[in-house]
């Protein structure tokens, strides 16, 4: 079987391009000792990976140039050489963007015989579902009968964060980009959605919260940012999840609205799923008695294919996906 991977053979500025990346063949190395061997079935993509194709700091180290690109991955062992894994495992890993990976047993997690989809794993059991979790009921402190606005409500952290919010008896307004997505966020709970196509976030904003919000998911950054700021009440609390519209423009927003923080006393806290990873337990009890509650639920844009990969990565840029957007391969 052919083991393809996608590699980043040159740093973009701005929006990358397939002038970025190659896809090649990688040699079938025995396994050591110790060593799990896994075809994969399922890959994230994720707008976080924009950074890391940068050469600057951050939080995760960039790709290097012209080896294997990485990212969430759920995969079934076709052969192991370590203890606690046998053929036939699900597993959840971080070797994405490639058909198969192999490393030490540690960069391997055993997925346990729950009656969900392995593709759950990526997303709303997984690293998607958790960041929601923790960034609204940790991070921003959401209490029931607050309101709560989320923007890229479509997408696939922020349609959890609607649902969590819903499940914990908030008011939910939630943004997207056109008619259709909007729908989405409607039929997931929220109270409202803003179609941020239609005008200025801000003005549609104060009409869907005349009363101001006391949480704000942030997924956008850019003038949903500023909206937020604008329509916060005294000691809001804002999670800043994700800034995608300024991942590719090189540039900062200028915010209208920023001394707000000193007049509402707003908390604007960024962070990352990593932050909780001791609390793991605890989201996944939530989560999966919300899953069979029927409280949360997914919706998932699958592209086929490990060639597929680049595109599905840059359709996240432009609002190519409802939900969770994945890659398929072959089982």
């Amino acid at each position: 079987m052919s083991n393809r991977a996608w590699h980043l053979v040159a740093r973009p500025t701005g929006l990358p391009t397939m002038e970025n990346f190659a896809l090649r063949e990688l040699a079938r190395e025995p396994l050591a000792d110790g060593e799990v061997r896994v075809r994969n079935l399922w890959l994230s993509v994720d707008p976080y990976m924009r950074g890391r194709m940068n050469d600057a700091k951050s939080y995760a180290a960039p790709f290097a140039l012209g080896e294997p690109m990485q990212g969430g991955a759920v995969g079934r062992v076709v052969e192991s050489r370590a203890e606690g894994f046998a053929e036939g495992d699900l597993v959840l890993h971080m070797l994405g963007w490639r058909e198969e990976a192999v490393a030490p047993a540690k960069a391997f997690t055993r997925l346990p015989a729950i009656d969900v989809g392995a593709e759950q794993w990526l997303g709303n059991l997984g690293l998607t579902g958790a960041t929601a979790y923790f960034g609204l009921l940790d991070v921003a402190a959401a209490k029931p009968g607050e309101t709560v606005f989320v923007s890229a409500a479509a997408g696939a952290v922020g349609s959890a964060v609607v649902q969590i919010a819903k499940a914990k008896g908030m008011t939910v307004i939630g943004s997207a980009g056109g008619a259709e997505k909007c729908a989405f966020v409607r039929e997931l709970g929220a109270d409202a959605a803003i179609d941020y196509k239609g005008g200025r976030i801000d003005r549609l904003l104060a009409e869907a919260a005349p009363d101001g919000i006391d949480v704000y998911f942030d997924n956008v950054g850019g003038d949903h940012l500023d909206a937020a700021l604008a329509a916060a009440r005294l000691n809001a609390r804002f999670a800043i999840c994700g800034m995608i519209e300024d991942y590719n423009s090189g540039s900062n927003h200028v915010f209208r609205y920023v001394t707000r923080i000193i007049a509402a006393r707003i908390r604007i806290q960024g962070f990352l799923y990593f932050d909780f990873m001791d609390r793991m337990a605890d989201f996944h009890r939530d989560m999966t008695g919300w899953i069979a509650s029927g409280a949360v639920r997914s919706r998932e844009t699958i592209h086929d294919g490990i060639e597929s990969a680049p595109a599905a990565f840059l359709d996240l840029f432009s609002g190519g996906n409802i939900g969770k957007m994945l890659v398929r391969l072959p089982g």
